[in-house]
């Protein structure tokens, strides 16, 4: 299991955020296509995190529990 803290991780709208599927957790999981990405946190649903990421030519909304996610630096 991963610690709490990560479970507890908070963005603002605005912060950029690494997709980074943690397997140990199954809810709120993105697709694996996601992974690796970085996106913009554009709100939030429930607990979860709406990212925008660019993907090819078009940019996309991605759902994603905090635990699935690191800011970046």
């Amino acid at each position: 299991m991963p610690p709490v803290t990560h479970s507890l991780r908070k963005f603002d709208v605005g912060d950029k955020a690494n997709i980074v599927i943690n397997p140990s957790v199954h809810g709120g999981m993105p697709h694996r296509r996601f992974q690796g990405q970085t996106g913009v946190v554009i709100g939030s649903q429930g607990r979860a995190y709406m990212l925008e990421v660019r993907q090819g030519g078009k940019t996309k909304v991605v759902l994603a529990a905090p635990e699935h996610l690191r800011k970046q630096k």
